[in-house]
C-alpha cells in the first residue's frame, strides 16, 4: 500500500509565458572565490524576476470543415518507444490501451469500436515522429495522442493541426503550449510547468537550501520548467549561484557543464532532463557533487525506477523529484497490468488514459468523429456537468441528454478554453537505499485559473 502525505497547500498560479534562458556553458565564473559567489548570484536571481510577465493564451475555434469524418474515431499513439524518453513509453502505451478496451467494451463511439493506431515518436535527436504522424493522418487518423516531449510536439504541431487532427497531450509541459497557433486543435491532461516549477521551487526552499543550482537540456520542457522553479526559489527568499546551465543531452559527455556547477558551491542542484539523466549523476559523483555530497532534485523527466537501474547502489538515496499527476491507485494499476504485466512505472499513464476516455466523450457529444467538431466539444466534457468518472457512466449521461463533467484517473480534469488543464496535482517523490522510489509522496494540489 503506497502511504502518501497530502498537504492542503493550494498553489494559484496564473498562466506564462517561457522564456528562453541563455546558455552560459561559455561563461567562467573567474575571479576571486568571494566575487564569484555574489555576483552570479544576483544577477541569476534577476534574470528570473525580469522576465516578462505571464501571458494568457486566446481561445481559438477549431476551423469547420478542415476535419474529415468517416464515422469511426481513429486514434494513433506519438509516443516513445525508442528514444531518450523510451522509459515513459510503457506507463503511457498501457494507459492509453486500457483506455480504447474499456470504451469498446462499453459499446465503443458513435455504435462502432474505436480504432487504435500505434506509432512511435522517438526523441527530439531522431527523425522519428514526422514519419509517425504522416503514417497516422494517410490513415485518418482523427486524434494523436502524443507526444511526451514538448520538444517532440513542436516538430509536427503545424503538420497535424494544419491537415485537422486533434494533438492531445499527456505529458507536455511547456508553458509555451499555453499561447501556441494550435488552430484550436491542441489539448494536454499535464498542466504547464508553471505549477510544477512552482511546486518544486517551493519544495526547495522549504527543505532549507539557499544556494540552488539549476542544470537544464535546452529544449521547450527544460526552458520552461528551469525557469518557474528558478522563479519560486527566488521569490522565497533563497538564491540560485549561477546562471542556469543548459546541456546537449546527445553530448559524449557532460563533464564541463557539472564543473561549471560544482564551481558554484551550491547547497542543492536540480538536475532537468531524460534518459541521459544517469550518464549526467555518474559525472556528478565523479566530481564529487554527487547525490550523497549534495542534495539532487529532479523532475517528470528524468524521475523513475528507471533511472537508478544503471547507477551504483544507494546513489539515488534521499534525492526528491516532482510528477504531475495525482496517486495511481491500487485498482488502476491492477487495469494497466491487464494490458502490460511487465510495468513497473505509472508516470502519465493516468494522463494518457484520461486524454483518450475526454476524446471518445467529445465525440460522443460532438455525434462525429470530424476532429474539428470534437475538438470544440472537449473543455466541455470536463466540466461544468454532472459528475463521472467512468467513460460507459459518462457516455450513459450523454444518452440520457445530460450534460456530463468528466473526472479521471490523473485526478480531477477542468479544461480551459485553450486547451490547458486549469487545477493538477503534483506528487513529491523520494528514493530509497535500493534507488528505487519509496512510498512517501507528498501531493499537492494546485490551481492554474
Amino acid at each position: 500500500m503506497r502511504h502518501t502525505h497530502r498537504t492542503a497547500r493550494l498553489v494559484a498560479l496564473a498562466a506564462a509565458s517561457s522564456l528562453v534562458l541563455a546558455a552560459c556553458g561559455g561563461d567562467d565564473s573567474g575571479g576571486g572565490e568571494d566575487d564569484s559567489a555574489a555576483q552570479p548570484e544576483q544577477s541569476a536571481c534577476e534574470t528570473f524576476e525580469s522576465a516578462p510577465p505571464p501571458e494568457a493564451g486566446t481561445p481559438i475555434t477549431p476551423p469547420a470543415g478542415v476535419s474529415q469524418a468517416d464515422g469511426t474515431l481513429t486514434i494513433g499513439s506519438v509516443l516513445p518507444q525508442t528514444g531518450n524518453l523510451a522509459f515513459l513509453g510503457p506507463p503511457e502505451f498501457a494507459g492509453l490501451e486500457l483506455a480504447v478496451k474499456e470504451i469498446n467494451e462499453a459499446g465503443g463511439v458513435l455504435d462502432k469500436p474505436v480504432t487504435y493506431i500505434e506509432g512511435d515518436s522517438g526523441d527530439a535527436q531522431q527523425d522519428v515522429a514526422n514519419p509517425t504522424v504522416d503514417r497516422l493522418l494517410a490513415a485518418n487518423a482523427d486524434a494523436l495522442i502524443g507526444a511526451a516531449s514538448s520538444g517532440v510536439t513542436k516538430t509536427f504541431l503545424d503538420k497535424a493541426v494544419s491537415r485537422g487532427a486533434i494533438v492531445f497531450s499527456p505529458a507536455n509541459t511547456s508553458p509555451d503550449f499555453t499561447t501556441i497557433d494550435d488552430k484550436g486543435l491542441y489539448f494536454r491532461t499535464a498542466p504547464s510547468d508553471v505549477l510544477q516549477g512552482r511546486v518544486l521551487g517551493e519544495t526547495i526552499v522549504a527543505d532549507g537550501h539557499e544556494n540552488v543550482a539549476i542544470l537544464s537540456l535546452q529544449d521547450p520542457y527544460g526552458e520552461g520548467l528551469a525557469l518557474n522553479a528558478g522563479r519560486a526559489i527566488c521569490a522565497g527568499g533563497s538564491n540560485i549561484p549561477v546562471d542556469t546551465v543548459f546541456y546537449d543531452p546527445a553530448s559524449p559527455n557532460f563533464d564541463a557543464q557539472v564543473g561549471e556547477i560544482k564551481a558554484a558551491d551550491p547547497d542543492a542542484v536540480i538536475l532537468i532532463g531524460f534518459e541521459e539523466s544517469a550518464k549526467i549523476i555518474q559525472a556528478m559523483v565523479a566530481q564529487q557533487i554527487g547525490p550523497q555530497e549534495v542534495p539532487l532534485y529532479l523532475v517528470d523527466g528524468n524521475l523513475g525506477n528507471a533511472l537508478g537501474e544503471d547507477l551504483p547502489e544507494g546513489v539515488l538515496e534521499g534525492t526528491k523529484g516532482s510528477l504531475p499527476g495525482a496517486e495511481a491507485t491500487g485498482e488502476f494499476r491492477e487495469q494497466l497490468a491487464t494490458v502490460d504485466p511487465a510495468l513497473q512505472d505509472f508516470s502519465y499513464s493516468g494522463e494518457t488514459y484520461d486524454a483518450v476516455i475526454v476524446t471518445a466523450l467529445a465525440a460522443i457529444a460532438a455525434k462525429s468523429d470530424a476532429a474539428d467538431m470534437v475538438a470544440a466539444q472537449i473543455p466541455d466534457a470536463t466540466r461544468g456537468g454532472t459528475k463521472c468518472t467512468t467513460f460507459a457512466e459518462c457516455k450513459e449521461l450523454a444518452a440520457a441528454g445530460t450534460d456530463f463533467d468528466y473526472d479521471g484517473v490523473s485526478g480531477p480534469i477542468e479544461l480551459s478554453d485553450v486547451g490547458d488543464p486549469t487545477e493538477a496535482t503534483i506528487g513529491i517523490y523520494s528514493y530509497g537505499p535500493d534507488n528505487k522510489l519509496t512510498e512517501e509522496v507528498d501531493y499537492v494540489e494546485g490551481s492554474l485559473k
